[in-house]
């Protein structure tokens, strides 16, 4: 067996990126995603493909924000691993999963496969994540009334009740950047990230209790899918009152104002409370995410 070729693609060889079947049903997950034919790379053997990756990131990057389309064929996790060790961004992974994947046989050999090549590469499993889709037929999830949200222009208000929520979280990206650069670092990934979004800044909520108590803030957003909820947080003091539900439905009901006809979503699986507030909202599971990064 010769050993694999690995070919960064352009606009002329992009149809080289088509060759692979998709079991995992990748395509129509990124039928609204663009990506860029010289982010995509492919690994040959004997001229034919065997595996694939696609690198991610907005219309302004100079660098990939991530990996959200990867696979290998049947038997090829090594050339898969090599696609991933040689590319010159290591990014976290992201593999995308039917629901139910792992009690369908070939919906989890051909995950499997993908793990065991991201791990030959070095990379870790990070985090299960369910992702949720709310639609207008599921109706718009009541308001219960009982915080008061306003717009709130100044990030550093943001800035101090993200350090405050992450210094207690159950988000496995969160406790990742905590431990690499502590509460400051992670709340400003946030920030940043949300600036990153194209939807406008106005958007953003700050919540209190009747009485001025801060409670928490949710971000509704626009990610290059379409309309997402951002983000909900409730402060550590507020927790066990059953808050985030109330963020998560003002968060709906403020994207839908804004024309939105559908609203992704998502919460790491181990997030009971809130992957539970998900389905009081009326967003149902539509699939999985694996989150792998590079561990060195």
């Amino acid at each position: 067996m010769t050993d694999p070729v690995i070919r960064a693609l352009s606009a002329s060889d992009a149809h080289l990126f088509d060759a692979l079947p998709d079991p995992l049903g990748a395509r129509e997950g990124h039928r609204r995603t663009r990506f860029r034919p010289d982010w995509k790379r492919v690994a040959l053997r004997d001229g034919e493909v065997v595996a694939r990756g696609a690198w991610w990131g907005g219309p302004d990057d100079s660098e990939p924000v991530n990996i959200n389309w990867f696979d290998v064929a049947e038997g090829e996790e090594e050339a898969g691993a090599e696609l991933l060790r040689s590319a010159p961004w290591q990014v976290e992974l992201e593999i995308n999963l039917p629901g139910g994947w792992r009690e369908k046989t070939g919906l989890r050999a051909a995950a499997e496969a993908r793990f065991a090549a991201a791990r030959a590469a070095g990379y870790a499993l990070l985090v299960e994540r369910f992702l949720y889709r709310w639609t207008p037929q599921r109706g718009l999830p009541e308001r219960p009334g009982r915080l008061r949200f306003s717009a709130e222009p100044d990030d550093t208000v943001f800035f101090d009740a993200l350090r405050r929520i992450h210094s207690v979280t159950l988000d496995a990206h969160a406790l990742r950047a905590v431990e690499e650069g502590g509460l400051d670092r992670a709340a400003q990934d946030e920030l940043d990230f949300f600036h990153w979004c194209p939807s406008p800044r106005e958007w953003w909520r700050i919540a209190h209790t009747p009485e001025g108590d801060l409670v928490g803030i949710h971000i509704p957003a626009h990610n290059p899918s379409g309309p997402t909820i951002g983000f909900i947080g409730v402060v550590p003091e507020q927790r066990g009152h059953g808050y985030a539900y109330d963020l998560l439905a003002d968060c709906t009901h403020l994207l839908v104002e804004q024309g939105a006809e559908f609203i992704g979503g998502a919460t790491d699986q181990g997030n009971f409370p809130m992957a539970a507030n998900f389905t009081k909202a009326g967003f149902p599971v539509i699939a999985e995410r694996i989150n792998f990064h590079p561990a060195g």
